[in-house]
């Protein structure tokens, strides 16, 4: 009994002195020198979950969602659903939302990464000052309707400043707002499209040729069109210009 005894009570002291190690110290337990500048682990954690939230943040907060709808409405609209493959749409679509936000990726490294790489801000301020141009971005691609609805429902006054919005309310509206523009703009598309499909059914119903399928006849007329329309050109101008 009484060894049974001894041992809880060394192992309480052990279990205390480790306790009071852990909490009375100061400085990080572990620190990583790189560059003549102490890192610690808690940084490298936030720069990892930085690093696994980029899809997200190029997906919610650029220009990829209405270039990537586009492109797929196009498709629809052209009935080519495998051409182009989807890897080579995603791929474009991500080579022109960097081309779109190179003005936006520019001001972050020059207010925010390189001050903070200096020694100039801190991380919670470098973080502050690189939402500035992404929020200053998003506000303007977004309608004033869905800002309205969005700080409408969060019970939140009209801020006066650029960097009083919160990201939970301007993401969501610049969300909302892209999908309105890329959906008008799919069906910009698709009107034409329509039209020659609605020709050449009509052309095979006065012909009597009622079992072949319009949209094996319609195809390579529709492609014919947009390569003489030089239709990725004009795509391509329109979904950038739509940014400026």
């Amino acid at each position: 009994m009484k060894i049974k005894r001894y041992a809880k009570l060394s192992g309480l002291t052990i279990a205390v002195f480790l306790l009071g190690t852990f909490t009375t110290s100061a400085e990080p337990a572990v620190s990583i020198n790189m560059n003549g500048r102490n890192t610690s682990v808690l940084d490298i954690l936030l720069f990892t979950t930085l690093i696994s939230l980029l899809p997200i943040i190029v997906l919610m907060m650029t220009s990829f969602t209405r270039i990537t709808i586009v492109f797929s409405f196009l498709k629809n609209a052209m009935g080519t659903t495998q051409v182009p493959p989807s890897q080579v749409i995603v791929g474009l679509s991500l080579m022109l939302t960097v081309f779109i936000m190179s003005p936006v990726i520019k001001q972050i490294d020059t207010q925010a990464y390189k001050p903070y790489k200096n020694g100039e801000l801190t991380q919670e301020q470098a973080i502050k000052a690189a939402t500035i141009p992404l929020k200053s971005f998003m506000l303007k691609q977004t309608k004033k309707e869905d800002m309205a609805l969005f700080l409408n429902i969060s019970k939140s006054k009209r801020p006066e400043k650029i960097e009083d919005i919160c990201l939970e309310v301007v993401v969501p509206a610049f969300i909302i707002s892209e999908l309105k523009r890329a959906f008008i703009m799919g069906f910009c598309l698709f009107v034409p499209f329509l039209i020659i499909d609605m020709v050449v059914s009509s052309i095979l119903m006065s012909l009597g040729m009622m079992m072949l399928p319009p949209a094996m006849i319609s195809l390579p007329f529709k492609i014919l069109i947009f390569i003489l329309a030089d239709g990725w050109n004009l795509l391509v101008k329109s979904l950038v210009t739509s940014f400026r």
